[in-house]
């Protein structure tokens, strides 16, 4: 049994395919099946790691090391799919494959054309996942928008394999927007037109996902049926829910989607288990208690920058029964003075999170702000760029080194205490040449994040081209900073801890691409924990 999965979008962008196709893979495996995951991106980039988090989001890292979409992420977060640079595909990709066989000769002189050539790539590479033996279901989500030129090869490839795997082994789920104009109604004539569109590249849609605000009556469902040859009961509407994306397998659950899958694909179900969804979101619609966690990073206004730290707090706050509200402090807050002059800017924050990031801007405040953490006794946690910050700052306050600095930032610094890592000088291409994905850390005995994990040796994804330079640990060390991590031969800090603190523990790697909402990352947990644990101790020193 091998059935396949495309995941359409139209109207317009940002309409949450990704959730939606995560949704679904979700309701995939609480029937007992093996699914896989396949974003694909029309842009011409050959990956995400390139791009600027205010184009794209933030940068998902696979095991293997993959930069990819932020959807992938959404994956992880919702399903047990296996991701790997494999899973994502790229126009870029595609093209560059295609052209570097034609100037090897591979094409035995046939002009190389988008048909058949670009889409036999598209189609290869969904094989690669699809063929897999311990597959059930493979969902590819297209991304863009239908009518937008770039989409159209991944389009007609997938018109291609519905054609040549017939409708009981593959079908269509077409993502769509229900707008609401002025007034309140909800329109459905752009739905109508989108799966015009789709049909106009020779696909059917056997699902429509409705997206709207609130949900779709049936006196709706049936108007949108009635045009667009979709069923009745394959029309689903996919409001807005809240408090979280994690109520959404329950809401399509509850329309009967994944009976629905099921019957369109003639699959038998070997069951139905959604307890840990419904655990998950119990927990978050009824709280036993409220942490304010600020996260304090230069990408603020788009909230997908820092999409998997946010969601990785989320979990934390379920693993602790609590409810996270996310305070976004932009690092400038911090700079020139500025928490005198408006006043305490960690005032009623319960742990501050500074998470990666690349670029000078934004940097000073943010060794402020952990300075001022430290100095407050306010859990910290710091990640990537986050744990250089931390180190910086213990240099600049503790050792007395005032010029104290990344190489990153400050070429001509006397005491740069973070250093370009030694495989990365000369380097000039900057697409997948960051030290990448995961890899073995060793962890101390006594420390809080051996504590968290349980365990001496993990493994963690990085994404980094600066670590704590060697020429400074033992000032490091011996000033009280603990160096409570290393690479397995101990050439690279790993982790550090504040001491004296309640919780000051920065890690070069990112944590929060393996958290999920059932399984919430340890230290994530952990930081919740001490978060939650400084709240009323927090409390307590305000009334004095």
């Amino acid at each position: 049994m091998k059935k396949l999965i495309f995941v359409t979008g139209g109207v317009c962008s940002s309409l949450g395919k990704g959730v939606a196709a995560s949704s679904m893979g979700a309701l995939m495996e609480a029937r007992g099946l093996n699914v896989r995951m396949i974003k694909v991106d029309p842009y011409i980039n050959v990956d995400a790691g390139t791009m600027s988090p205010y184009q794209h989001g933030e940068v998902y890292v696979t095991d293997d090391g993959a930069e990819t979409d932020l959807d992938l992420g959404n994956y992880a977060r919702f399903t047990h799919s296996p991701l790997s640079r494999a899973n994502s595909i790229t126009t870029g990709q595609v093209y560059r494959d295609v052209i570097t066989k034609e100037r090897e000769g591979r094409y035995l002189g046939h002009t190389v054309q988008v048909i058949p050539h670009i889409t036999d790539n598209i189609k290869e590479r969904i094989k690669a996942i699809f063929l897999d033996p311990d597959a059930d279901i493979t969902i590819v989500e297209v991304g863009g928008t239908v009518g937008d030129i770039e989409s159209i090869p991944f389009l007609e490839a997938a018109r291609q394999m519905i054609h040549e795997l017939g409708k009981k082994d593959c079908l269509t789920v077409h993502l769509t927007l229900i707008p609401q104009v002025s007034g309140g109604e909800l329109k459905t004539k752009p739905t109508q037109h989108s799966v015009k569109e789709l049909q106009e590249m020779g696909i059917q849609p056997d699902i429509l996902l409705c997206r709207s605000s609130e949900p779709i009556d049936d006196g709706m469902r049936k108007k949108i049926s009635s045009f667009t040859n979709v069923s009745f009961d394959a029309v689903i509407s996919a409001y807005d829910v809240a408090p979280s994306v994690y109520e959404l397998p329950l809401v399509f659950h509850a329309q009967k989607l994944d009976q629905i899958i099921l019957e369109k694909l003639g699959i038998e179900s070997r069951h139905s288990v959604l307890t840990a969804w419904k655990k998950t979101v119990d927990c978050l619609k009824n709280p036993k208690g409220r942490l304010r966690i600020g996260v304090v990073g230069k990408y603020m206004d788009l909230g997908d920058a820092y999409k998997s730290v946010y969601e990785s707090l989320v979990h934390g706050g379920i693993a602790n029964d609590v409810a996270i509200d996310i305070i976004k402090l932009d690092s400038a807050r911090f700079e020139k003075n500025g928490c005198d002059e408006a006043g305490d800017p960690l005032a009623g924050i319960d742990g501050v999170l500074i998470p990666g990031g690349f670029g000078e801007r934004g940097i000073e405040g943010m060794i402020e702000a952990a300075r001022l953490a430290r100095e407050k006794k306010i859990p910290l946690f710091g990640i990537c760029l986050g744990m250089q910050i931390m180190v910086i700052e213990w240099a600049r306050t503790i050792l007395g080194w005032k010029d104290a600095h990344s190489g990153e930032f400050d070429s001509n610094t006397s005491h740069p205490v973070v250093s370009l890592l030694e495989e990365q000088r000369g380097i000039t291409s900057y697409g997948g040449t960051m030290r990448l994905g995961k890899s073995l850390s060793v962890l101390k005995e006594g420390t809080l994040i051996k504590a968290a994990y349980g365990s001496e040796r993990i493994f963690e994804r990085h994404r980094h081209r600066y670590e704590v330079s060697n020429q400074y640990r033992s000032d490091l060390e011996g000033s009280g900073l603990l160096l409570s991590g290393l690479t397995e031969g101990g050439e690279l800090v790993e982790s550090v801890q504040w001491p004296d603190h309640p919780w000051g523990v920065g890690v070069q790697f990112h944590p929060e691409f393996i958290s999920s909402p059932v399984s919430p990352h340890p230290l994530f947990a952990s930081f919740i924990k001490a978060a939650k644990k400084n709240a009323p101790t927090k409390a307590e020193a305000n009334k004095g």
